[in-house]
């Protein structure tokens, strides 16, 4: 079953761009996929999304190819983890300037319940969702962390896609 209306064939980018990035699901998925949660039932877990919603929501961003499958051993067992493409990693922006856009106008519920950009290069937060607005360099998933108070005390540095899918994709090759 089709999540909604498939988009993908509107003469119009942002039509066709929020048909890959217009999901909320998908969104808080690439948000923890960033994060270094690339395992299921982390995810799951983390998201409290039902099986079937994270499931279709998984295959549709591998499908759109921001994710790829990776095995992982788990004890004996192999098992699939979602990691970025290097297309993925180009989202980060996107994300970027929801946390900034929510943080300016959206209340928080608690003083625990924000989340900010920073500029991993000269640690400073950022109001700009794809450069420093302290030292002007260019925000990337390599430097880039974000701070979510209800995770952690300090920055996290991002995930970034497999070096080979970056250089695949600078060489104009598929990964």
């Amino acid at each position: 079953m089709a999540l909604r209306s498939d988009w993908s064939q509107r003469s119009c980018s942002m039509a066709r761009g929020l048909d890959i990035l217009g999901d909320p699901w998908g969104m808080l998925v690439l948000r923890e996929v960033f994060f270094g949660n690339g395992r299921f039932d982390a995810m799951k877990a983390r998201l409290g999304a039902a099986d079937s919603v994270l499931t279709r929501r998984l295959a549709a961003l591998v499908d759109a190819g921001l994710l790829s499958r990776r095995p992982y051993d788990d004890g004996g067992r192999q098992r699939q983890e979602y990691v970025l493409t290097a297309k993925g990693e180009d989202a980060l922006p996107v994300l970027n300037a929801v946390v900034i856009w929510a943080e300016k106008h959206l209340p928080a519920p608690s003083e625990q319940a924000h989340m900010f950009v920073v500029h991993s290069g000269c640690g400073q937060r950022t109001t700009s969702a794809d450069s420093c607005t302290a030292c002007g360099e260019r925000l990337t998933a390599d430097n880039t962390s974000w701070h979510s108070l209800t995770r952690t005390d300090h920055p996290v540095p991002l995930a970034t896609a497999p070096a080979a899918q970056k250089s695949a994709q600078q060489n104009g090759t598929a990964a």
